[in-house]
């Protein structure tokens, strides 16, 4: 079978071997020019604004340019240029005049629309931010005033609603003579409100609202205001009869928030921000009782207003609020700078525009819309502009835009490249020919013209399916026409070209060619195994979604390590990472191997070996002992009681009797331990404490495991004992001199992991909550201590004898 490689993702590194070589390629270009002068760059020092016109009348667009003559000036309209005619006309400075402004009657064209400026000159063309113009309207009123009865001392309010172009002017006329502004008691908010407080006999009368501006004067129907008798002077509860209304601005226009409260004694009016912030005091007036003007509206005024009306000296109040949204159109952080750069470089233009909501940026290059594609890049939501392997044909003027629903604006840059005289041409009869999986050759020709300064070759290597951007290249010395591009990953295709690079730049790009590395069979999958229970296993490993895509999956093999042959194969999908074996004899070891395949073949495969011999024996040797879990657990069942009842007598029984019996019981308890730490006479395989996984070992080294029984006994009795073998004591054997004292010497007691049981003797001794009913126990997997008691304490107590134990016959 091949040599199999890892089929996780490769990602050839930026550049690689020569890596000298290249760096020096560009340090000897020509560096770029740092001289271009602002004062040469095509620019608008007037762009044209947004207006509304009078239908018939005349309307100027301005438009200024600066920049290298000659400089060509036109005009759009939607989009189209707009041709030459006597309707409208380009004046000497670049403006544009339409003589008779006019609407869309009787199949003639309307002059509504949006308006571009557009400079040309020998370096590119540049577009201006448009301008919207609209004819002069007005509509009739949609909201009349509606007749009010008032007592005296109360508020009355009248309101009107008109849309025009551009904002009509509201004033109110009472018996149609305009009111008194500088009566206190009259306020007129800019939005068509008139507000009247402290009624009194005389305010009686019709009113009218008048609306005007440069298209026209609309009058409202009148409403009658009846004021009557003195109130009753009782009390009232205050209240809000209208309260401020959500809106949208434009920052440096003005906010009207209004507030009108009513009740007796007359409220107090105030106002607050619902986040908390101040409402500051510049810009901030109150108009008449309690309406709230903001002037020349910030972005920072957004946010929710409250208005409160307080009953004077207490604490009752009434609230209404509002949402004030501020936008901003778009304005630049920093502007794209022109750059000049050699020819088969890279040019960046840099672009970030802030406003409220935040603005949109696109590209124009020489006034065309550029999408990403191809060598151009688009990144950080627009706004870095990268072009690889610039050319004459990038030579243009690039415009960012950036636009949001309260405007647009743009700032332009130029950039230049630099194309020596005498380059060579592009390289020629490029090839590109698999040599393995991994590898592929690629060969071509010199160029035609203009070899001699030639100092080497750059090769440009990228997977066909990825961005330009994921291109990496590799450099190569002027001698040699091809190359070993390596560290591909199989069955993928790669385009490839070439450039010849000299002191004074590159050539030309070579055209690109297109090669697929060979495939292969798919390496081992990492495996891991975890048991589950007495008779089942778990199997786990990475999901290779690749394989799918190559007619793949994975296969998996088992069989008891007794038996010849295997139960398989079960075959995967490669999105799947696990699989569940169970009904498995729990006395045998199981060999488990899973292997991935694709088009190319099976590959190699990953075997492990596993017992669940040691699951059953734990589960057998180790049954709970937590007493105080199992206290917790049975507190509602009467059963649970009695048998907690009688572990706890059983545990002061003993360690009553132990006390009582001094040495004795001492002697008796490590007779009882010696002889449970005795090697059972069953076969190894019996006494295998935990879970054996013989993951990879050899079948010699699994066949020493029974050979020698003493080794075995004392590798059992380190694993249940580690502390004693690491103080390297003597092991209790039955061929030890009969003369010599029982093995309950006092370093070996001490290091005894007697959990939940406590021996005392004399003062040294510590003692915990015993428990009885001592048996060994494999150890458990986490390398916990391997003696266990019946109810198996939560935490060890560990008994320290200071005088040496002597045997009693």
């Amino acid at each position: 079978m091949a040599v199999q490689r890892a089929a996780s993702p490769r990602r050839p590194p930026a550049l690689r071997w020569p890596r000298l070589l290249l760096p020096l390629l560009l340090l000897l270009l020509p560096a770029p020019s740092e001289g271009l002068g602002h004062s040469a760059e095509l620019a608008f020092a007037v762009e044209p604004s947004d207006d509304v016109a009078i239908p018939g009348q005349p309307i100027v667009l301005d438009c200024r340019v600066e920049g290298t003559p000659p400089v060509r000036i036109t005009w759009r309209k939607n989009g189209v240029e707009l041709p030459e005619s006597t309707h409208s006309t380009l004046l000497a400075n670049g403006s544009l005049m339409i003589r008779h402004f006019r609407l869309e009657r009787g199949g003639s064209p309307s002059d509504e629309g949006d308006y571009e400026c557009v400079a040309q000159n020998r370096f590119g063309l540049v577009v201006s931010r448009k301008a919207r113009i609209q004819a002069a309207t007005m509509s009739d009123f949609h909201v009349h005033p509606q007749a009010t009865v008032g007592e005296e001392g109360g508020v009355a309010r009248f309101q009107c609603q008109i849309h025009g172009l551009p904002k009509p002017l509201i004033t109110w006329e009472k018996n149609r003579v305009p009111i008194d502004t500088d009566n206190e008691r009259y306020t007129l908010l800019p939005k068509g409100v008139l507000q009247i407080t402290g009624l009194r006999a005389e305010d009686s009368g019709i009113f009218h609202c008048v609306a005007s501006n440069i298209a026209s004067i609309r009058i409202s129907h009148g409403a009658r205001l009846t004021v009557s008798g003195s109130g009753s002077g009782a009390y009232k509860e205050p209240a809000i009869l209208v309260g401020p209304e959500n809106l949208t601005l434009t920052v440096h226009q003005t906010a009207v928030l209004e507030c009108v409260a009513t009740g007796n004694p007359r409220p107090i009016v105030s106002w607050s921000r619902l986040d908390g912030r101040p409402i500051g005091v510049e810009g901030i007036q109150v108009l008449g009782t309690g309406n709230l003007i903001i002037s020349d509206v910030t972005v920072q005024h957004s946010g929710v207003y409250v208005c409160a009306a307080n009953r004077p000296g207490t604490r009752v109040r009434r609230t209404a609020q509002g949402r004030l949204v501020v936008q901003a159109p778009a304005e630049f952080v920093q502007h794209p700078q022109s750059i000049s750069r050699p020819a088969g470089t890279t040019a960046m233009f840099t672009c970030q525009a802030q406003g409220e909501p935040p603005p949109h940026v696109t590209w124009l290059k020489n006034g065309q819309v550029l999408g990403p594609g191809g060598h151009v890049r688009l990144k950080n939501n627009n706004s870095t502009l990268t072009i690889s392997g610039i050319g004459p044909e990038d030579e243009a003027i690039y415009q960012c835009v950036a636009e949001n629903s309260a405007g647009s604006s743009q700032a332009s840059a130029r950039l230049t490249v630099l194309w020596a005289e005498g380059l060579p041409g592009p390289p020629r009869n490029v090839r590109a020919v698999s040599v393995s999986s991994t590898e592929v050759r690629v060969s071509w020709s010199e160029p035609l013209a203009n070899t001699k300064e030639i100092i080497g070759y750059v090769l440009h290597i990228r997977k066909a399916a990825d961005p330009p951007e994921l291109e990496y290249q590799e450099a190569v010395s002027k001698s040699t026409f091809q190359h070993l591009v390596s560290d591909l990953e199989p069955s993928t295709a790669y385009s490839f070209y070439i450039k010849a690079y000299t002191p004074r730049g590159a050539s030309s790009a070579s055209v690109p060619t297109l090669a697929s590395t060979l495939g292969e069979a798919p390496a081992p999958p990492p495996l891991s195994v975890r048991v589950l229970g007495s008779s089942s296993l778990q199997l786990l490993w990475e999901p290779w979604p690749r394989l799918a895509q190559h007619e793949g999956g994975f296969k998996l093999f088992y069989r008891p390590a007794s038996k010849t042959s295997f139960t398989g194969p079960i075959l995967l999908p490669g999105t799947v990472s696990s699989y569940n074996l169970s009904q498995l004899d729990p006395a045998a070891v199981y060999e488990v191997k899973l292997l991935a395949y694709n088009q190319h073949g099976d590959g190699n495969a990953t075997v492990r070996f596993v017992s669940l011999r040691g699951a059953s024996e734990r589960t057998a040797l180790s049954p709970p002992c937590d007493c105080r879990k199992e206290e917790a657990a049975n507190q509602t069942s009467t059963t649970g009681i009695v048998i907690g009842i009688h572990i706890g007598v059983t545990c002061i029984i003993f360690c009553v009797l132990f006390l009582l019996f001094g040495q004795r019981g001492r002697v008796l308890l490590c007779k009882d331990v010696e002889n449970q730490l005795s090697p059972p006479q069953g076969p190894r395989s019996q006494r295998d404490p935990g879970i054996l996984a013989l993951n990879g070992a050899r079948r010699g080294e699994r066949g020493q495991l029974g050979r020698d029984k003493k080794r075995v006994d004392m590798k059992e009795l380190e694993q249940l004992f580690p502390l004693a073998g690491a103080a390297g004591q003597p092991d209790s054997r039955p061929t030890q001199d009969p003369a010599a004292p029982a093995p309950c010497e006092e370093t070996q007691l001490s290091v005894l992991p007697l959990q939940g049981c406590g021996l005392m003797e004399g003062k040294t001794t510590e003692a915990t909550a015993p428990c009885s009913g001592l048996a060994a126990a494999p150890p458990p997997p986490d390398g916990g201590p391997g003696l266990l008691s019946e109810g198996q304490a939560s935490r060890p107590a560990v008994a320290q004898v200071t005088q040496p134990a002597h045997s009693e016959q």
